[in-house]
């Protein structure tokens, strides 16, 4: 019997490898027919070759439709090529062996055409739907809802029962519904379809039935489709109002933390610093600083830098601004055109001094790895977890800093000379020292802003620049001084301005909240919350 078994065996190899090479030969047939077929018919060879279960079949679509299929002139042998120089390199197809070199004038590229390239990215994402790889899986479907082949229906339902991914699997969810309500004949499939896709108010399905709509001949199926569309778009504007509240409060929460510091001296000495964001800007190459130094001596422990830069941004930026109080503006007082226009040249110096040591480009800021990625929800928002961060940690610089001014004796003193200075002097609080400390206070925050700013925008000597005159109109529509006025300011003209850019851009949106603070600070000249004094209200 034991012979009798390995004569089955080696019967069951022999027409294996038989079948293999009639397979690879009929595959190389399909192949070779690419170098004179039609669009028709290289449509039909791209669904024979993908349904062939070849292991080159996935390579071989892949050239096809990035331009690397071409056939020799002389035999018409269907090669992929490689670019080495004046010449190319040829590869067959099936084995992926190199062939030789050919110049390109012995050459023909196999042209197709924007409908032979839907079918073969459809037919690649049927190809890669059971990988093992997420990612693959996940560009698979997505490349099967955009192409909706009737080919790929089969293998996609098949990975759709195994897949355990939820966000995988959704995908495939609106892709079969995509499919069929494409190549399906039957009205009942088809308005099943449709209401599976009203389930997902992204772009994608908007699109997808906004072209259908207009071809569709079914009435009761268009209809289905029209409402359909009607909801979409309903949830898109709903998911798209929150996206704009999710992007003016992250907007807000850069404008808070670089005004918060300028509220301080603006509303303690009356300085008009139009170095602010100079200081802000020099936060921020800290942070690169600091960057530089995790990545030289300390790589794996990168995720830790930003920790270690907000204190050393606070400290760096807040010596410059003490040094600047105590070299240029003490002399000042009283002065304010004089303050603003030295405070402007010293703005111009700062950026020539970075530019000197880092260069006038910009420079390459990381996000750690707990600040990289993002939240998707339905109706195509997606929130960024840089951004989230952002708006905590102002929160919480904010919080940090009312309590230090109302629970230390430093605090306190700032209180007094905020509100009437003479008074503070005569009760023997040191004025020029509570100045000196709250501009370095001041200046400090702002290099904190630097570092947040650094993990969400360009790290160049303008950095600041971008964002001064913001943090003014923020600080004097929420009230100078008045660090809630502040918060609320800072809010307010994020979620306005974003609201706003979609009808009128960027540069319009911020000419009409600046006409609208002007008209607003003509009836309330102390802004939203006022600061209560004797000094302040006279």
């Amino acid at each position: 019997m034991a012979p009798f078994k390995k004569i089955l065996v080696l019967l069951a190899i022999i027409f294996a490898l038989n079948n293999a090479d009639a397979t690879a030969a009929t595959l190389g047939e399909t192949i070779a027919s690419l170098a004179k077929a039609n669009t028709k018919q290289k449509i039909q060879t791209v669904k024979v070759i993908s349904a062939s279960g070849h292991d080159r079949a996935a390579d071989v679509l892949q050239a096809l439709v990035g331009s690397k299929l071409y056939f020799q002139k002389s035999d018409r042998k269907v090669v992929i090529i490689k670019k080495a120089g004046s010449t190319y390199l040829l590869i067959d197809p099936l084995t992926a062996k190199e062939l030789g070199q050919s110049p390109k004038s012995k050459l023909k590229k196999i042209r197709i055409n924007n409908r032979i390239r839907r079918v073969i990215r459809g037919a690649l994402g049927g190809l890669t739907l059971l990988s093992k790889n997420p990612g693959q899986r996940l560009k698979a479907a997505e490349a099967v809802f955009k192409s909706a082949s009737a080919g790929s229906l089969p293998t996609l339902k098949k990975a759709l029962e195994r897949e355990t991914d939820e966000k995988i699997k959704a995908k495939m969810v609106m892709a079969v519904a995509a499919t069929e309500l494409k190549i399906s004949k039957d009205q009942v499939e088809r308005l099943a379809a449709v209401k599976v896709l009203t389930e997902f108010a992204v772009p994608e399905v908007r699109a997808l039935l906004g072209s259908l709509a207009t071809v569709e001949k079914d009435a009761e199926v268009k209809e289905a489709v029209d409402k359909a569309l009607s909801d979409i778009e309903a949830s898109l504007v709903f998911w798209n109002g929150i996206g704009n509240i999710f992007q003016g409060i992250s907007l807000g929460s850069v404008l808070l933390l670089a005004a918060v510091g300028l509220a301080i001296t603006f509303g303690v000495m009356g300085v008009i610093n139009m170095a602010h964001g100079e200081l802000v800007m020099i936060g921020a190459y800290t942070t690169f600083v600091v960057q530089e130094i995790f990545r030289a001596y300390f790589p794996e422990a990168f995720g830790f830098s930003i920790a270690v830069a907000i204190p050393a941004a606070f400290v760096v930026a807040g010596g410059f601004g003490i040094a600047i109080e105590r070299g240029i503006i003490r002399y000042l007082y009283g002065r304010p055109l004089e303050t603003l226009l030295a405070t402007w040249g010293l703005s111009l110096i700062l950026q020539q001094f970075v530019r000197s040591i880092f260069g006038p480009t910009n420079r390459e800021v990381g996000n750690p790895e707990w600040m990289s990625g993002a939240i998707e929800i339905t109706g195509g928002l997606v929130l960024t977890y840089n951004r989230i961060w952002i708006i905590a940690f102002s929160l919480l610089v904010l919080g940090l800093l009312i309590l230090f001014l109302r629970k230390t004796a430093f605090g306190l003193q700032m209180r007094a000379v905020t509100q009437n200075r003479p008074m503070a002097s005569s009760m023997g609080i040191r004025t020029g020292y509570v100045d000196a400390l709250t501009f370095g206070l001041g200046s400090g925050i702002a290099g904190v802003a630097g570092v947040a700013l650094s993990q969400i925008d360009n790290v160049s000597p303008n950095l600041g620049q971008a964002y001064i005159i913001d943090s003014f109109m923020v600080v004097v529509f929420g009230g100078v001084g008045n660090l809630w006025g502040t918060l609320v300011g800072a809010f307010s003209l994020g979620i306005v301005n974003k609201f706003l850019e979609p009808f009128a851009g960027t540069v319009l949106a911020k000419i009409l909240v600046l006409v609208a603070i002007i008209l607003f600070i003509q009836k309330r000249p102390r802004g939203l919350f006022s600061l209560k004094g004797r000094a302040v209200e006279n």
